[in-house]
């Protein structure tokens, strides 16, 4: 079957690679960027890229984010050199943002390049970023406006949120290899990412709610709340800062009008005004991607 997965960052990545195991090549991921960012003069996309990893099994697992057993040789050099060190990119890591970057300046598309970038490295998959046009998420603090990458690295997360804005997205349209996926999926998932800064930017692309409606597919969102807590990462913090409650409900508040059920850890509460399947959803290894992803994908089949 055709389905489509919406993801952001380690959570909605972990599921991608248990739906690839499952319906391989039939599977395309909308990719958010609005966590993009320059570094050394190379354009970085971290959930892109970070979700390619995953689909290609070259991740560090231990560390959730950049290659397996790579090394920090160039940025390290870097460093010494007298460049910012506050963003490390690994060797391998390193070339495909080298990659992408040449590839876009010679005429390039962003999807373009990251469909290459997958194909590289084997993955099945389609790995589809939700626009062309550049978004940036910034993050508002007691300091003033940060972008997503500072605050989550040079502030650790920490700094309570005072607000959430995407720069450029007004501009920005789905791409039409987005709009064709969801116009023939069979099912479209919305993995268990940061539903704020990793799932918000791609409905807030102008156009994308619509065409999510408009699919024929059942929608189908995780919450990325175990036992009811976020696995990792500031999730808990940006849902609290924007008023909804840190539960599945309060997940699915943030998705109103776009999904039709979802998945919830075994002892979260759901919401009461869609269908609700409770079930474990840590995934471990593998296997338990495979398991959790095969139960998502027979419940949306339910639908």
């Amino acid at each position: 079957m055709s389905v489509v997965c919406l993801a952001g960052g380690t959570g909605g990545a972990k599921l991608a690679a248990g739906l690839q195991d499952i319906v391989g090549a039939e599977l395309a991921v909308i990719a958010n960027t609005g966590d993009d960012t320059e570094v050394h003069g190379l354009l970085v996309c971290p959930d892109p890229d970070l979700i390619t990893y995953w689909l290609a099994g070259e991740i560090d697992e231990q560390r959730g984010w950049g290659i397996r057993d790579d090394a920090f040789v160039v940025h390290e050099r870097l460093q010494r050199l007298g460049a910012p060190g506050w963003f490390g990119l690994s060797d391998r890591d390193l070339a495909t943002c080298l990659y992408r970057t040449h590839f876009i300046a010679e005429g390039g598309t962003v999807t373009a390049a990251q469909a290459q970038i997958a194909r590289a490295l084997g993955v099945r998959a389609r790995v589809l970023p939700m626009c062309e046009q550049p978004v940036r998420t910034r993050v508002r603090t007691a300091a003033g406006w940060r972008g997503l990458q500072e605050f989550l690295i040079l502030d650790h997360g920490e700094a309570p949120i005072e607000g959430v804005e995407l720069e450029g997205i007004g501009a920005a349209t789905p791409t039409p290899e987005v709009l064709e996926a969801l116009a023939a999926a069979e099912a479209i998932i919305v993995g268990p990412s940061n539903p704020v800064i990793s799932i918000g930017p791609i409905l807030a692309v102008p156009g994308m709610r619509e065409a999510l409606a408009a699919s024929p597919a059942k929608v189908v969102a995780v919450s990325p709340l175990v036992g009811g807590r976020a696995v990792k990462g500031p999730t808990d913090a940006f849902v609290a800062a924007l008023g909804r409650p840190v539960t599945a409900a309060g997940i699915a508040s943030l998705y109103e009008g776009v999904i039709d059920a979802i998945v919830v850890d075994a002892g979260d509460p759901g919401p009461a005004d869609i269908p609700v399947l409770a079930r474990a959803t840590q995934m471990e290894g593998a296997a338990g991607r495979r398991t959790v992803a095969g139960a998502v994908l027979e419940f949306a089949c339910e639908l």
